[in-house]
């Protein structure tokens, strides 16, 4: 099994501004749509793993469904979904251990695992084994926090390095786990 993260932070290690806002991810430009590795991650995986909240962003993007994977939904208060999305969101809660072994007991393996509550969550239970992190040129001076408070370090170590759109950094990092 594998958990990946694959998000943008700031230069200060925000996910959102103060404000909850993701505006600041338009501040350099990509006029062509380049992709920045989502299809290549995309590929990898079998399934995303999002919170509500999260799945609540992405459908106030008012666009099409983005996802070519099941989109399984940590929720503890959502009932349904979206009549649209019912053969391609599936709610499920309980103990993330739980969770991924009801998923890996379906088939599934390689997870992106998406949103901040969630990706907290995972990071402090040490079930992140990969993180692709986009870095902004920008200093928001506060908001929503990539990690979170953890009990303890979590070692990682550089597996790659690039910089793309000519004024991002993005860096893939492997969990080490003994040192």
């Amino acid at each position: 099994m594998t958990n990946i993260v694959f998000i943008a932070t700031s230069l200060d290690g925000y996910i959102a501004d103060k404000n909850g806002s993701l505006e600041w991810l338009h501040s350099v430009p990509n006029p062509d749509n380049i992709d920045t590795g989502f299809f290549a991650l995309m590929e990898r995986v079998d399934a995303l793993i999002m919170g509500r909240n999260t799945l609540e962003v992405v459908l106030s993007f008012g666009c099409d469904w983005p996802y070519s994977k099941p989109v399984f939904v940590l929720s503890n208060t959502l009932t349904t979904v979206p009549e649209e999305l019912e053969d391609k969101v599936f709610l499920v809660n309980g103990a993330l251990p739980d969770v991924l072994a009801d998923l890996n007991a379906k088939g599934f393996h390689q997870f992106y695992i998406d949103g901040g509550i969630t990706i907290q969550n995972f990071l402090k239970l040490d079930l992140i084994d990969e993180m692709v992190i986009t870095q902004f040129p920008i200093l928001l001076g506060g908001g929503a926090s990539l990690s979170g408070e953890l009990d303890a370090p979590l070692y990682f170590e550089v597996a790659k390095s690039d910089v793309v759109l000519g004024n991002l950094v993005q860096t893939h990092y492997q969990r080490i786990r003994s040192l």
